[in-house]
This record gives C-alpha cells, sequence and structure tokens, in this order.
C-alpha cells in the first residue's frame, strides 16, 4: 500500500485579473509531470464583480480546467470559443504556442453566484513541446462517474471503481475526484511507476494512519495500491503521472527543456510567430 510520504500546505495567491486561488507551496519542483495545481475559489461573486484571466500565452505543457460551480467563457487566438459549465472539462494541450483567455460568463458576470473549480499545468515531453495545439472539451453528461459503497467519483482521466475516461492524454495520467461519506473506504489500484498525490478540499482523510486534511496536497509512497478512509465526509482530487527525467526550464506561461527556448519563445511572441 502506497503511503504518505509529505504534506505540502496551501496557500492563496491572485492570479490572471486578481481571482483567488489556493495553490501548494513548491508545487512546481516535487512530482512530475505536474507543474501547479489551483483551486479556483471557492469565491462568491456579487453582480458585476467576477474575474477571469485575460488574454495570455502558453507553450510547451497542457492545462486542464475543471468546473465545480460557477460559469466561465474560453476564447484563444485560433478562433475556438465556447462555455465551461459545473462538471465540464477542458483539456488544453498549449503544445509550441497558443494565446487565450478565460473569463466568466456574461451572465454569470451580471449575476454573480459562486465560482469554484481546479486548473492544473501537466509538463508536455521534449518531444511533444512544439506539438500543433489542440483541445479536449468533456461536457459533464459525457464525463463517467460511479458511486459505490459511499464513494462518489468522477473520472476525468484514467480508471477508478472500474469506470475509465476516454480521455487522449499525451502522458498517462490519473486525474480522478471523489467524495466519500461518512467511515467510507476507498482501494484503489495505481501503477506503482507513477508519481501520486492527494490533495484535499474537503473535510479530512486517512492513509495509512496519517490524516491529510482540507487544503493539503499529500505526495505518496510508490507502491501498486491505495487505501483511503474516512470517518467525516470528505473531497479530494487524486493525481498520478510519470517521472518524465527532463530537464524543465520555465518563465511564466512558458515551460520547455532548456533557457534558450524558453527565450526562443519570447522572440516568437514579440514578432508574431508564436501561435503560428
Amino acid at each position: 500500500m502506497r503511503s504518505v510520504k509529505f504534506v505540502i500546505k496551501t496557500h492563496t495567491v491572485f492570479e490572471g485579473g486578481g481571482f483567488k486561488v489556493r495553490r501548494p507551496v513548491s508545487m512546481g519542483s516535487l512530482m512530475s509531470p505536474f507543474l501547479l495545481l489551483d483551486e479556483m475559489g471557492p469565491a462568491d461573486y456579487g453582480p458585476g464583480e467576477a474575474i477571469g484571466a485575460p488574454w495570455h500565452p502558453h507553450r510547451g505543457f497542457e492545462t486542464v480546467t475543471y468546473m465545480l460551480a460557477g460559469q466561465m467563457q474560453h476564447e484563444d487566438s485560433a478562433g475556438n470559443k465556447g462555455d465551461l459549465l459545473p462538471g465540464d472539462v477542458q483539456w488544453m494541450t498549449a503544445g509550441r504556442g497558443i494565446i487565450h483567455s478565460e473569463e466568466p460568463h456574461p451572465d454569470f458576470k451580471r449575476k454573480g453566484g459562486l465560482m469554484h473549480g481546479f486548473q492544473i499545468w501537466i509538463n508536455l515531453p521534449a518531444k511533444h513541446k512544439m506539438m500543433p495545439p489542440r483541445y479536449q472539451e468533456i461536457p459533464a453528461s459525457e464525463s463517467p462517474m460511479i458511486e459505490k459503497n459511499g464513494v462518489w467519483a468522477r473520472v476525468i482521466a484514467g480508471e477508478c471503481l472500474g469506470i475509465r475516461s476516454k480521455i487522449d492524454t499525451m502522458v498517462p495520467i490519473e486525474y480522478i475526484h471523489v467524495r466519500m461519506n461518512n467511515n467510507s473506504v476507498l482501494e484503489k489500484e495505481i501503477e506503482s511507476s507513477l508519481n501520486t498525490m492527494i490533495y484535499v478540499f474537503g473535510g479530512q482523510i486517512t492513509i495509512q494512519d496519517k490524516i491529510i486534511k482540507d487544503g493539503e496536497l499529500a505526495l505518496l509512497s510508490e507502491g501498486p495500491k491505495l487505501k483511503i478512509k474516512t470517518k467525516d465526509s470528505s473531497e479530494f482530487l487524486i493525481l498520478a503521472g510519470p517521472e518524465l527525467n527532463e530537464p524543465i526550464a520555465r518563465h511564466g506561461p512558458f515551460v520547455m527543456n532548456t533557457r534558450e527556448e524558453i527565450q526562443q519563445a519570447f522572440t516568437d511572441f514579440r514578432n508574431g510567430t508564436f501561435a503560428n
């Protein structure tokens, strides 16, 4: 069974136009292939108050946005545009470059309400960093879910409780949203070679006698199985992926393998060839 190696607490930062996120400290250097985990909100906005992330570039990695509450609208330099509603997932592979915006939907901004969701960044292997950008959008109605023995799970990527996501990932990722009732147990097999972590954002869970509380990220040891227990209701994400074993050069929205590639990204962005 996997056990907890150590626990990282989150801190609050402000991103984009000033929206609040909870983020684990030092996330980017700890768990390949994940670069970032942001819990967006929860934030309760009044009419006209909601804010998002205006136009900005990405290169060399993937962003996965998962909505729990609220309504966002995205748009990009390739002419794509769409809405994100509760339960929806947008898996954006930036590849060689894309410029996009993520803003509250006009209807949501006008009325206000609760905004809550997650965005994670996943590093791309060197061989895929300059691939053409692509989107995969999975509405809540097509996202595989299961409820069994007091455990509810939405499988964004990977497998849980016998159901599997059909998302096409560039590296083998597990991304699962779990809710557990009082006195429940979840046992899950995970490939031993995958780095695995759990982020708790409601209640608390126990792994091998170690308690992980709301707002904490647990990095787990290696092993083929995971066993999670709860005394009270809880809610968390399971994230797992491979160790890429490649150098990382990172500056803001660009994640490459060398400083020269980062400089090239800035050059391409300035001269207008970034997203071509």
